[in-house]
């Protein structure tokens, strides 16, 4: 179908933040020019009306062009004080041109691991988009691993959007692995008192590729609690964008927050922004943030001479870090493999099976 499908639109205002600074610092939002859909009378399945009032991260504009395209929504609900036997995985394949359009309910007191992953080997000329929402009833419990392991030449749009009651407790760990042009939005709402969201987000940009993320924590209960933390490495002339805000709103008494970014940067060509913000309109609550940039100075290239490594070794010694950190927290086979499809083409096959070896994993089969 998408073949077909000639004519092109552009997608204006992507990962805009809530707050915006100076135009020329040219931080405030992305684009993407995209395939148009189709103007015809077909009925696809959507999903509750609920869905659509949980913010997504990466705008309205990208979230009803998902809609368009996707064609039928997938709705899932885990009952109420039960675990998920296994992990959801909600796949969007790169190399099929993938447009998936997921809502997830998580019933009071229930407990769910959910894979949201995004791959491909070859890629595809068309745009690949995964866009997830989920909605925690109170005291539950959702645990994200949301994994990117896309080809050089692809361009993707990833949507996460959460909304978290009372007692509820949200984790992700999110990994940017690769991709041509990435544009990834993470948006939290915790509307009621005492829910709390751990966000730790890993990514490696090498070579051309683009990265653009947008991660927004809300903050409206009392006594809710946030921390997020990035970081990631920087090759060749890679280009990174990450704007993370935490909005303390007015009511939220007791609430806190805490944001923090680490980059390594291995190049002379590479362009990387950061935008945190804390936003505050309440008294009693604590929010703090930070960002530090670095590269490997010479006492510590030194060092790793030492211990014979040199050159593009020393980043592909923390490249392999990163990729390792995805293989563990990988909860199932899909993810795994995906991690590994991705860590063979950047660090090179011998490389990943000695990472496979020493974490002890399983190849695919045994």
């Amino acid at each position: 179908m998408a073949a077909a499908m000639t004519e092109t639109t552009t997608l204006k205002h992507l990962n805009v933040p809530p707050k915006q600074t100076w135009n020329y610092l040219k931080i405030n939002d992305t684009s993407l020019t995209v395939i148009k859909p189709k103007e015809q009378g077909e009925v696809f399945a959507r999903l509750p009306e609920m869905f659509g009032r949980i913010e997504s991260g990466i705008g309205p504009e990208a979230v009803k062009w998902i809609e368009n395209m996707a064609g039928d929504s997938h709705y899932i609900e885990v009952p109420a004080h039960r675990p998920t036997d296994r992990p959801i995985v909600v796949d969007c394949d790169a190399d099929k041109t993938d447009i998936k359009d997921t809502g997830i309910i998580v019933r009071n007191h229930a407990n769910a691991t959910i894979v949201m992953l995004s791959h491909g080997k070859q890629g595809s000329k068309d745009t690949s988009a995964n866009l997830l929402r989920i909605y925690a009833e109170h005291d539950a419990h959702v645990s994200v691993v949301e994994i990117m392991a896309l080809p050089e030449e692809q361009q993707h749009i990833e949507g996460l959007a959460i909304d978290a009651q009372q007692n509820s407790r949200i984790e992700v760990r999110q990994y940017a692995l690769g991709g041509g042009n990435v544009v990834a939005g993470l948006a939290t709402n915790l509307a009621q008192d005492r829910a709390r969201l751990d966000l730790v987000s890993r990514y490696f940009v090498r070579g051309h590729e683009k990265l653009d993320l947008n991660h927004v924590a809300r903050q409206r209960g009392c006594d809710t609690k946030v921390e997020m933390s990035a970081s990631g490495l920087l090759t060749d002339s890679a280009q990174k964008t990450l704007r993370e805000t935490i909005d303390l709103i007015h009511g939220g008494k007791g609430s806190k927050g805490n944001e923090l970014e680490t980059v390594l940067v291995e190049g002379d060509h590479i362009v990387n922004k950061t935008l945190p913000v804390i936003l505050c309109d309440e008294e009693d609550v604590q929010g703090n943030h930070g960002a530090s940039i670095g590269s490997i100075g010479p006492e510590q290239t030194e060092y790793l001479a030492t211990r014979g490594l040199a050159g593009k070794q020393v980043s592909q010694l923390f490249a392999t870090a990163l990729f390792d950190d995805a293989l563990i927290h990988a909860p199932e086979a899909a993810s795994q493999k995906a991690v590994g499809v991705r860590a063979s083409d950047v660090l090179g096959e011998r490389a990943f099976e000695d990472s496979r070896e020493g974490l002890a994993l399983e190849k695919e089969g045994e």
